[in-house]
C-alpha cells in the first residue's frame, strides 16, 4: 500500500499548496504539469491516489486522462479524484458525477477546495 499522492494539474501554485496539506499529513507527493506526463508519472510511480484537474492544456485534458488511467491495465486500480473549475469557469448549471464508463474516477470536487474536505476524501479513498 502507497501513501504516495500523484496531483495532476497545471496551476503551479495550487499543486505546492496541496503537496504542502498533504506532507504535512504524511503523505509522499509527486506531481506533473499535465496529462501526458501525468499518465507517465502514474505507471512509473504507482501512487496510492491521483488528484487530477480537468482543465489543463485543453477543457477536457483532465476527463480524457481519467479514461486512459482507467482502461490501462497498471492504472486501472488507483483512486482517481478529480478536482476542478470548470463549472464556474464555464457557468455550468450542473456538476459531474463519478461514472465507470463516462468519468471513472472515485469523487469529484468543486475547486477551490477546503483543505478539510480533501484531506477527508484522501483518506477515504488512498489505497482502497
Amino acid at each position: 500500500m502507497s501513501n504516495k499522492v500523484l496531483i495532476v494539474d497545471d496551476d503551479s501554485d495550487f499543486v505546492e499548496a496541496i503537496s504542502t496539506l498533504l506532507e504535512a499529513k504524511g503523505y509522499a507527493v509527486v506531481s506533473a504539469p499535465e496529462g501526458k506526463t501525468g499518465f507517465s508519472q502514474a505507471k512509473q510511480q504507482l501512487p496510492g491516489l491521483i488528484i487530477l484537474d480537468v482543465m489543463m492544456a485543453t477543457k477536457s485534458e483532465g476527463f480524457d486522462v481519467a479514461k486512459q488511467l482507467k482502461n490501462d491495465p497498471a492504472t486501472k486500480e488507483i483512486p482517481v479524484v478529480l478536482i476542478t473549475g470548470i463549472k464556474r469557469d464555464m457557468n455550468l448549471p450542473f456538476g459531474f458525477e463519478p461514472d465507470e464508463d463516462w468519468l471513472p474516477v472515485k469523487a469529484v470536487l468543486e475547486k477551490p477546495v477546503k483543505p478539510d474536505l480533501l484531506l477527508k476524501t484522501v483518506e477515504e479513498y488512498i489505497n482502497k
